[in-house]
C-alpha cells in the first residue's frame, strides 16, 4: 500500500467512516521497502513530506533517510490502525448504474480465491508509480550487457570499473549516476530534456517562500540562486526549462533535481552527459549526435506508469488513456459516481495529504447508511 493508501485510511478513519483497503504487494509502501536504491532520501524537507494527522519525531532530521521513513509509515499504520487486506489483487472495478454503487472483485494471490465487494465510494491510490516505464529503442532486446529499470538498482558497488549508462536525469537518474560513479564505475548519463537543478537548501526556501508570496517571483529568485551556485550548466548539456522550477512544478508535476553532488562531477568530467539514444548494437549505445560508446550497464530512471485502467472501468471521468487524471491539481481528485484519486497528480507527500483530507471530507458530505458488503 502506498502511501496514498495509508493517507486516505488514516483521514477516513478520523471521521469515523468504516472503509477496506487492498494491497497487491506483501507489505506496505512496496516500492520504499523492495524497490529502491540504498542512498535514497526523501529529497524535500520532513515538513513537506507528512502525511495527514502524524508528524516526524522532534529528533527526526530535516532530510529523512529511506530507513526512517519506512519506521514513520510503520507508526503510522499503527497508529491509525490501519489493516490492509495484502497478497489481494484488484482484478477489475466497474460501476453498477442500476445499484449506484461500485462493484470490485479482488483475488487472493496466495489462495487464489476471488472477492467480490460492493461499496458506495471507490478511492484509486494505486500510486502513479505502478509499473516500470522503459522507452522504446532500438536494439535494446539484444543489448548485450545488463539492463536494468531503477526499481531494481540498489547500489553501485557491483558495478566498480564497468561501463555504466544512465538514462533519465530527474531526482533518481541523477543519484544513481552520482551513486554509480562513487563506486568507481565509468559513469554517463543521458539527459533527455530541460531540467532545473537546485540544492536542498534553495528549494526548502523557494517552497516556504512561495506560501507568502507570488510563485513566478519565487521562481526568479530560485533560478538565480541556482546560477549563482551551479554556473551556467548549458555547456555541460544540461538546459533549464522556460518555466521556473515550482511553476513547471505546479503545472506539470515535473520536480526540479536536486543535487546531492552529481554537478560537481559533471563539471570535472568524470560523469559524462549525452543526448538521446538513436539506437543499440549489441553492446554499444549510438546517440543522436552519432557519437558511440559501449556500455556494461544500462540503468533506465525513465519513471514508472500507471496501471488504473487495466482494471477500473467507468473511470473515464477521472482519469485519461495514460490512468492520470484528466484535471489539473488541485481539482483532480474526484470523478463522476462516488469515484476519487489520490497521489496520481505527482505532487509529492504534500499533494497526498491534501488528497486524501480532500477525498475523506468529500465522502462525510455524502455519507449515509452505506457500508462495504463482501460476498
Amino acid at each position: 500500500m502506498c502511501p496514498a493508501g495509508l493517507a486516505t485510511a488514516a483521514c477516513l478513519a478520523q471521521l469515523s467512516i468504516p472503509y477496506v483497503i487492498i494491497e497487491r504487494e506483501n507489505c506496505s509502501a512496496s516500492l520504499w521497502q523492495n524497490r529502491a536504491y540504498d542512498r535514497l532520501k526523501l529529497h524535500l524537507a520532513k515538513e513537506f513530506c507528512e502525511l495527514p494527522h502524524m508528524s516526524y519525531p522532534a529528533d527526526a532530521p530535516t532530510y529523512i533517510p529511506k530507513d526512517q521513513f519506512m519506521k514513520y509509515l510503520d507508526s503510522y499504520i499503527e497508529r491509525f490502525d490501519i489493516q490492509p487486506k495484502y497478497n489481494t489483487a484488484i482484478e477489475s472495478c466497474t460501476h453498477d448504474e442500476g445499484k449506484d454503487c461500485w462493484i470490485s472483485l479482488a483475488c487472493d494471490v496466495t489462495t487464489s480465491v476471488v472477492v467480490r465487494y460492493k461499496s458506495k465510494f471507490l478511492v484509486v491510490a494505486s500510486g502513479e508509480n505502478s509499473a516500470a516505464n522503459i522507452p522504446v529503442i532500438p536494439g535494446l532486446h539484444d543489448f548485450t550487457g545488463e539492463a536494468i529499470h531503477s526499481s531494481l538498482y540498489k547500489s553501485g558497488a557491483a558495478y566498480s570499473g564497468k561501463n555504466a549508462l544512465v538514462v533519465g536525469c530527474g531526482n533518481s537518474g541523477m543519484e544513481i549516476a552520482y551513486d554509480l560513479a562513487s563506486h568507481g564505475a565509468n559513469t554517463s548519463i543521458v539527459v533527455r530534456s530541460p531540467v532545473h537543478v537546485m540544492t536542498k537548501e534553495i528549494i526548502r526556501l523557494g517552497m516556504t517562500l512561495v506560501q507568502h508570496t507570488p510563485v513566478n517571483i519565487v521562481d526568479d529568485f530560485l533560478v538565480r540562486m541556482s546560477n549563482f551556485v551551479f554556473g551556467d550548466l548549458s555547456r555541460h548539456g544540461i538546459v533549464k526549462p522556460k518555466a521556473g522550477p515550482l511553476l513547471l512544478k505546479e503545472k506539470t508535476g515535473r520536480s526540479a533535481v536536486i543535487d546531492v553532488g552529481t554537478v560537481g562531477l559533471i563539471k570535472k568530467g568524470i560523469i559524462k552527459v549525452h543526448g538521446n539514444i538513436s539506437k543499440i548494437n549489441g553492446n554499444v549505445v549510438e546517440f543522436e549526435d552519432k557519437k558511440e560508446s559501449s556500455f556494461d550497464v544500462i540503468v533506465f530512471a525513465t519513471g514508472y506508469k500507471s496501471m488504473a485502467n487495466t482494471w477500473l472501468k467507468n473511470g473515464e471521468s477521472m482519469l485519461n488513456n495514460d490512468g492520470l487524471p484528466k484535471k489539473e491539481f488541485p481539482n483532480h481528485w474526484k470523478g463522476a459516481n462516488g469515484l476519487y484519486c489520490a497521489g496520481l497528480a505527482r505532487r509529492g507527500l504534500a499533494g497526498i495529504a491534501i488528497d486524501a483530507k480532500n477525498i475523506a471530507n468529500d465522502i462525510l458530505s455524502t455519507y449515509n447508511t452505506h457500508r462495504f458488503e463482501m460476498n
